[in-house]
């Protein structure tokens, strides 16, 4: 038996209870639509709890020794691994994520817990000095207090992970609200893993509901200093403006449209290779994923030809098979956007040189070509098995297009004179851009976010320690000091 996937109710205050709220809430398996449970949702009072308790439980914590802290995030690691199949199994009927994709995941997950153990070991201070004779100015790095998550339903259980691991190695209590599509890997299978590892009762609360349950509470609430958001620009912008109106930071790594470039110089198996990893993982549920593969003429067809042979032997089906590489999308409503997206795309003159069919919750590839600049498949986010191909020729064309697009989160350029590719990517208005590599990417010590529309501030090694953390100042005059007046 697996118990994680029993992990139904919320987490506060080191409890597993029912939410108070009236509301009940189905947790479906993508796939095949089974219900997997039925629970009810977390109301305004539960998150004041929450948060509450977070803040209670973080004032110890702050001061509790970073040997033993570290050691909670050693024990949730060792968790991680001891129960590895049972956390595939999870990300397989929750999320829909093939074998693959969990593998992925998971390894992300770990490498992000091992960075974050460093943390309490990093809150490093300064002395520095005064034009006042006599006087010393200590500069300490302390926690913000208690920080809200909120994460998307694609990749759950890294996206949580990525800010609450840093959050509580920061020395903060959290609050985490998983997406609704996934309270388990978002959201209770988190709690779990720190409750095993010996995370103090109350440090860590997860409540799993709806906004239209807690409306905007969330975020207003007068206790978290620091709301990090992961999701749509449309979200997202709605979340800054109610953070900024609240004085509260803000941290939001939001939507995509990630261009990768084939210049005529590029390695064209390599590139296939990268383009169909970077928009195919996933059923392209991921915010770096290639939505427009910008290719030089010169080697246009070449790389068609390639590219339309390697996607059409790519499996679709059910995700615990594990020669799929193609799964379902999270829900309907995400199927019905993509179909919809898909006859937009053709009556505006794209030609589908794939149209794979729509079974249930599997749309399998679908490749267009002759798309031009102005057309919506161009501008959206695809954030399905869909893919645009445009044709170049040359590197202005190229800057022109990838920055015509309100997004800037990623990027590829494949070419085999590396300063070229530089030089390129220093013009693309983009937070991240990869030479001869796919555009998803994301490690544990490296500044991860994007421009634009696709978010505000950076996560992932000093950067995270940055956002978690805020710094005081206190001098102490060591001798007397005159005033102008008494």
């Amino acid at each position: 038996m697996n118990e994680l996937k029993q992990l139904h109710n919320q987490f506060i205050n080191g409890q597993w209870r029912d939410g108070s709220s009236d509301r009940k809430m189905e947790n479906r398996n993508p796939f095949d639509n089974e219900l997997l449970a039925t629970y009810h949702a977390a109301s305004k009072e539960d998150l004041d709890q929450a948060y509450e308790t977070a803040k209670e439980a973080q004032k110890s914590w702050e001061k509790t020794n970073p040997i033993v802290q570290r050691e909670v995030f050693e024990k949730a690691h060792q968790y991680i691994e001891n129960n590895h199949e049972k956390i595939v199994e999870v990300i397989i009927d929750e999320i829909g994520g093939t074998r693959l994709k969990a593998e992925f995941e998971i390894g992300l997950v770990i490498n992000m817990i091992k960075e974050a153990s460093t943390f309490p070991f990093r809150m490093n201070g300064q002395i520095l000095p005064s034009p006042t004779d006599g006087k010393e100015n200590r500069v300490y790095r302390v926690p913000l207090g208690v920080v809200g998550i909120i994460s998307p339903f694609n990749f759950p259980f890294f996206l949580s992970m990525k800010s609450v691991a840093p959050a509580l190695g920061a020395g903060n209590g959290v609050v985490l609200k998983p997406h609704e599509d996934t309270p388990i890997t978002g959201g209770t299978m988190i709690a779990k893993i720190f409750e095993e590892a010996g995370l103090p009762k109350g440090l860590l609360n997860v409540v799993t509901t709806e906004i239209a349950e807690i409306g905007d509470n969330f975020v207003e609430h007068p206790i978290p200093r620091s709301i990090s958001f992961t999701g749509s620009t449309k979200v997202g912008r709605h979340i800054g403006k109610v953070a900024g109106e609240n004085l509260k930071e803000v941290h939001l790594e939001l939507g995509g449209n990630s261009a990768l470039v084939v210049l005529d110089d590029a390695d064209i198996d390599l590139a296939v290779s990268a383009a169909v990893f970077s928009r195919f993982t996933h059923q392209g549920q991921i915010c770096m994923s290639a939505n427009r593969l910008i290719v030089h003429e010169k080697v246009y067809d070449e790389f068609v030809e390639k590219f339309v042979e390697k996607v059409s032997r790519l499996t679709t089906g059910d995700p615990k098979n594990s020669n799929t590489i193609i799964g379902p999308l999270i829900n309907e409503r995400q199927v019905q956007n993509t179909v919809q997206l898909i006859e937009e795309g053709i009556k505006e003159g794209a030609k589908p040189i794939i149209r794979g069919n729509v079974n249930g919750n599997i749309v399998e590839p679908v490749v267009f070509d002759e798309v031009k600049r102005d057309m919506k498949l161009a501008k959206a986010e695809l954030f399905a098995p869909v893919v645009s191909i445009m044709k170049v020729s040359n590197d202005q064309e190229i800057l022109e297009i990838a920055n015509d697009t309100s997004y800037g989160l990623s990027g590829a350029i494949h070419t085999q004179d590396i300063e070229r590719g530089a030089e390129l990517a220093k013009e693309m208005d983009t937070g991240m851009i990869h030479i001869n590599d796919g555009t998803i990417n994301d490690e544990p010590n490296v500044a991860f976010g994007g421009m634009k529309n696709s978010g505000v501030s950076r996560l992932n090694g000093d950067w995270s320690l940055d956002a978690f953390t805020t710094t005081k100042w206190i001098s102490v005059q060591h001798t007397r000091k005159q005033f102008p007046y008494s």
